[in-house]
């Protein structure tokens, strides 16, 4: 009696050479989101930091536009975290005409990876830097829940 054995050498390869890629596209569509997500975080933290130095009366907005450029270190300078490097974030900070509001904005630009980059830049703004990233912070300085002004506080404790 004859026995035909298949020969299943080069089957491994064949399944790698179509599982590799697909595994890596799909890994690249996970990553993406991460990176604009840390962005953001470190973004959004930064502006409300600042914001706090402005309603604590630290110092101007040029301190607290400094304080918020050091924040933003903390963003790796890769096109998919942040493109442009330290001179492309915009941070702009403001207090209102009465003083008791205080308002933190940073503007940034990313480039995302090409198959994520058509979904990225269809639901955000886009510009010829990348795909814009837009965080804005506005506080009180002070709590509505504290009564009588600064004087009556200070009239309090001597």
């Amino acid at each position: 009696m004859e026995t035909w054995t298949k020969d299943e050498s080069g089957q491994s390869t064949v399944e790698a050479a179509l599982l590799l890629p697909t595994v890596m596209v799909i890994l690249a569509l996970l990553l993406q989101p991460a990176c604009l997500l840390y962005t953001r975080s470190v973004m959004g933290a930064g502006a409300a930091e600042g914001a706090r130095v402005m309603a604590a009366g630290v110092g101007g907005e040029e301190v607290c536009e400094a304080y918020v450029l050091r924040r933003l270190e903390a963003v790796p300078s890769l096109s998919v975290f942040h493109a442009g490097g330290a001179e492309d974030w915009d941070v702009h900070a403001s207090r209102s005409d009465d003083g008791d509001r205080v308002s933190v904005e940073v503007v940034g630009h990313v480039r995302p990876l090409p198959l994520f980059g058509a979904v990225v830049s269809a639901l955000g703004t886009s510009e010829d830097e990348g795909v814009v990233l837009r965080v804005r912070v506005e506080e009180d300085v002070r709590s509505s829940w504290v009564g009588g002004d600064y004087g009556n506080w200070v009239g309090i404790w001597g």
